[in-house]
């Protein structure tokens, strides 16, 4: 296989891993930046987000402050003193806003957790379960976010095949909330697939193999939950019901943050996330700030206003 060939199929492995909703194909991605995410005229998601979290199998106190600690840290009023920080990475969504003329914030909060540490479904879940799982945590307003988090020995219906997590939307089963609610669900890869979804804090399966890089909260798993959050979340302020800024297929879109596959700072190129930012004490890397001293590693977002794709470094 020549150079060429094997970048090219790595940069392929790494887009399928880190899409919103389904599988992409790199001959899907336009050929002009500068038209590279379309607007279909549907809702984005606007002002005060209540993000509620369900935590599906056993999780440790310290994993569940990890990704808490994050949701806190996007919209937080007592901001890190260093920078950059994550709530310098979400601000990049509001451009959606103003690019449609009607600039507007997405503050995000975090509202109930929910946890289910006896596998009440199982540890082998479909769609559906996801989707009952999501509604376990009662929709009290159309602005709401149900995520639903699975421990690293459930195995979710094309898991670590094609996806790393996925974000939809559905019928609420609350008579007091707007008629459809959206949801995220993101798995824990730690023992099933980390090559896949936790690069750069594990060795891919396929391309270059350069040494992983340390996780910025002592955990693989965690930290590349983390990753796939942040990318599912700003498809969803972004596209929440199929028909807001995407490109390509409705059922398999790309997004704010799969459109920027494998890119964490500048410099990135397949198989290398680019130049980041690296704690002296640990070695780990990371490139945003968030509360509590907490340090995360965040995708880049493709940015409207620039047709580009935007790093915090």
């Amino acid at each position: 296989m020549s150079l060429a060939s094997f970048l090219l199929h790595f940069l392929f492995l790494i887009s399928i891993f880190n899409v919103s909703i389904a599988t992409r194909r790199l001959t899907e991605l336009v050929r002009d930046p500068t038209n590279l995410l379309k607007y279909h005229n549907g809702r984005l998601l606007t002002g005060n987000i209540s993000v509620n979290l369900i935590w599906y199998g056993n999780f440790k106190p310290s994993q569940k402050a990890i990704i808490s600690d994050f949701i806190t840290s996007i919209s937080s009023t007592s901001q890190p003193s260093q920078k950059p920080s994550v709530a310098t990475w979400w601000k990049t969504t509001e451009n959606y806003h103003t690019k449609l003329n009607r600039p507007d914030s997405i503050s995000i909060r975090l509202g109930k957790q929910v946890s289910d540490p006896k596998y009440s479904l199982g540890k082998s879940l479909t769609d559906d379960n996801l989707v009952k799982l999501a509604l376990s945590a009662s929709v009290d307003s159309p602005d709401t976010v149900n995520i639903v988090l699975t421990a690293a020995d459930v195995a979710v219906t094309r898991f670590c095949t094609s996806r790393c997590g996925t974000h939809s939307s559905t019928l609420s089963n609350s008579k007091n909330a707007h008629n459809k609610f959206v949801y995220i669900w993101v798995g824990n890869s730690n023992t099933q697939c980390p090559g896949q979804c936790a690069w750069p804090f594990h060795r891919p399966i396929y391309g270059p193999q350069g040494a992983p890089l340390v996780a910025p909260n002592n955990d693989v798993g965690l930290d590349g939950m983390v990753i796939n959050l942040a990318s599912l979340l700003a498809g969803t302020a972004t596209n929440p019901f199929g028909n807001g800024y995407y490109q390509g297929d409705a059922s398999a879109p790309l997004e704010a943050a799969s459109a920027c596959p494998g890119v964490y700072g500048k410099g990135a190129y397949p198989g290398y996330p680019g130049n980041l930012l690296v704690d002296p004490k640990t070695g780990a890397s990371f490139n945003a700030y968030g509360t509590k001293g907490r340090k995360y590693l965040v995708p880049a977002l493709y940015d409207p206003s620039t047709s580009k794709c935007s790093t915090l470094v």
